[in-house]
């Protein structure tokens, strides 16, 4: 039995889940490509107001399978802002289908290339998906990375 995935906008009554989702993410899937004091020193200075900072800043869209949020991400422009998974469904496609839907809005907007960074955990998932790295990795652990849409 397939779930079916809806992709929508998030609004300001997603930040508690969004922003559990994202410590989750960090704190359960980064490790162990990146150190567990590196996770948990990233994830500690995530708070419920930043994710509410970023509901405002960010077009913010949610991945809800049979009604559950099951990950997010957020664009600007043609930055990917962020794409995080919940725990529960890593595996699943639930990044890959947020990314997909990313890089379909930002094509009809007359985007020729999506930027982001990528934290080391995340950098093969995007290497799998076309993106290459465009730069050294920053002293906060990122990579810049870029990808050329169609």
């Amino acid at each position: 039995m397939t779930m079916e995935t809806v992709y929508r906008r998030a609004t300001r009554t997603d930040a508690s889940d969004l922003h559990d989702i994202r410590r989750r993410s960090i704190l359960e899937l980064a490790p162990p490509t990146m150190p567990v004091a590196e996770a948990q020193a990233w994830a500690v200075q995530l708070t419920r107001a930043g994710m509410e900072q970023k509901l405002r800043e960010l077009e913010v869209w949610v991945a809800e399978l049979d009604g559950i949020v099951a990950g997010w991400g957020a664009i600007r422009g043609d930055w990917l802002e962020g794409l995080y998974a919940d725990p529960e469904f890593a595996g699943r496609g639930v990044g890959a289908g947020l990314l997909e839907m990313f890089e379909r809005l930002m094509c009809e907007r007359g985007i020729r290339a999506v930027r982001a960074e990528a934290s080391s955990n995340a950098m093969a998932f995007y290497l799998r998906r076309g993106y290459r790295a465009n730069g050294p990795q920053s002293p906060n652990g990122a990579w810049p990375i870029a990808k050329q849409l169609l």
